[in-house]
């Protein structure tokens, strides 16, 4: 059972877990939540708060995000999710293969039919890119990364994942929701849903995309899909207001003024609801006008970094042009996890111009590629180091991966095509070991071939490093029990080391 406050009568009324969740979350999603808040003319003036006011772990009667125990133990309370869109080519980043430079310009062959997205299938082509070892575990990484290269030894790479699509969309649907198809739940989604927020005051899942714009198939990657929509992402920007709408016009109420407004509004609402038990609709809007105050107040402090320090700022590039766009949003990523934010999403690739804009390099790995890489190199080893250095990392889970791989061929000579069967990603945090190898691809790398990880057993082993078994988390949609991993998922065993005991 759960509670719901009633003002009108001064007491706490009992609802079913299932009627609270639904009543919390119906219909409201996080930006529409400002927008409503504005269309009644409750934004009131920015207050002047510290950090620590905007902790809160206080939740209020009907917030679906309040704090849900796990299944068993946790090693991790958050998730940075560092999605490269476009499709990172694994055999010019991480995927060293030798045997790209001994067969480059001959055929590949023997592999069954070579299903390509564009045409122009061309020959083996060697990666332009240098490789060297490095860390004690010696891992390979291409002249691309030389800041990631320094920190290998904190990292997991999966060599072997792979998905069922060629194309953008439905790959970026895959491996963000666990279906190839539009309308599933995302990720953040479900772990939203699974255990709630640590901190009452800000959504427990945001969403930074890259500052040209919005990845391949846009608010469906981070939707709520079947689940209350009150635990679909909400993004943040990193310039100007952190969301559309958040800031009022200058002297238009005191803080104190919207909030015996609001609670007017709420207890007229508990008026009309009292008339119409069965408008779940009304309980979602009450809900959201007061996480939609709470944010007005605490979000700004959250993405100002004007109080870094400048080491800081440096360890993420942001003194650089180049790099300062995605530094930033390494480093907001940082502040909402110090914050108590659940599941952070943070994307680098925009559909403004794809060709140039995104991951997608069938024109040239070398002009794609080369621009990219140096974008998010230094941001991603600053994230991770200052993690580190901060006592965070260790419940903190950092995974970095695209939504396909490309080919070991190809496209015109410069370019290579989307390759769904091999992609390379890498977790670091969450005490996960670092410096391993797992699974590989063939030895062109056109297929992963040892321990093949689909994005179930991905998704499966996140769920379990927050302390929840994948096959407990679960929403009754369309007639039977829906879960993030449907009727699969494994977990890799060299990611999860030795199974947790029970809460």
């Amino acid at each position: 059972m759960a509670t719901l406050y009633d003002r009108k009568m001064g007491k706490r009324r009992f609802v079913s877990r299932r009627d609270f969740l639904f009543e919390a979350g119906t219909g409201i999603s996080g930006l529409a939540l400002i927008d409503l808040l504005g269309q009644d003319g409750l934004l009131a003036q920015e207050p002047s708060r510290p950090a620590s006011a905007c902790a809160g772990r206080e939740g209020f009667p009907g917030s679906p995000n309040l704090p849900k125990p796990p299944h068993f133990k946790p090693r991790a309370k958050s998730v940075i999710s560092l999605f490269m869109s476009g499709g990172v080519s694994h055999v010019d980043t991480f995927d060293y293969k030798p045997a790209l430079e001994k067969f480059h310009g001959t055929p590949l062959e023997g592999k069954g039919e070579i299903r390509v997205r564009q045409g122009f299938p061309g020959p083996l082509m060697k990666s332009p890119y240098r490789f060297k070892q490095y860390g004690q575990c010696g891992a390979w990484v291409s002249e691309l990364f030389p800041h990631v290269a320094k920190i290998v030894d904190d990292l997991a790479f999966i060599h072997s994942c792979q998905g069922r699509s060629n194309d953008h969309v439905l790959a970026h649907y895959e491996w963000n929701t666990g279906s190839i198809l539009m309308g599933f739940p995302s990720v953040g989604s479900w772990v939203t849903y699974g255990l709630g927020s640590e901190n009452q005051n800000l959504p427990g899942f945001v969403v930074i995309y890259d500052a040209r714009g919005g990845p391949f198939s846009g608010p469906a990657n981070w939707s709520a899909g079947f689940l209350p929509a009150a635990y679909q992402g909400t993004v943040f920007r990193t310039a100007g207001d952190p969301i559309l709408d958040l800031s009022p016009p200058p002297n238009y109420v005191t803080p104190e003024q919207e909030r015996a407004r609001l609670d007017q509004l709420n207890r007229m609402n508990q008026d009309h609801a009292e008339k119409h038990p069965g408008s779940t609709e009304l309980a979602a809007r009450i809900a959201s006008y007061e996480m939609a105050y709470r944010m007005q107040m605490c979000a700004p402090e959250a993405v100002d970094i004007s109080r870094e320090s400048e080491e800081t700022k440096r360890l993420y590039g942001l003194d650089h042009s180049a790099t300062a766009p995605f530094g930033k949003q390494c480093l907001l990523a940082r502040r909402l996890v110090e914050r108590g934010v659940r599941f952070i999403q943070l994307y680098s690739g925009s559909l403004l111009n794809q060709n140039v804009d995104t991951w997608d390099a069938h024109a040239s790995i070398v002009d794609n590629h080369g621009l990219h890489a140096p974008e998010v190199d230094k941001p991603i080893a600053g994230l991770i180091t200052d993690l580190k250095r901060r006592g965070l990392l260790d419940e903190t889970l950092v995974m970095w991966h695209s939504e396909f791989g490309r080919m070991p061929i190809s496209q015109r000579g410069l370019g290579r095509d989307h390759n769904p069967g091999a992609m390379t990603i890498f977790m670091a945090g969450a005490g996960i070991k670092g410096g391993q190898k797992i699974g590989a691809t063939d030895e062109v790398g056109y297929k992963a071939e040892d321990q093949i990880v689909p994005c179930h057993d991905l998704h499966a082993t996140i769920l379990h490093l927050l302390g929840l078994d994948h096959k407990r988390v679960t929403y009754f949609f369309n007639g039977r029990y829906m879960r993030l991993t449907d009727v699969h998922g494994e977990l890799i065993p060299q990611i999860v080391g030795k199974a947790k005991s029970a809460v």
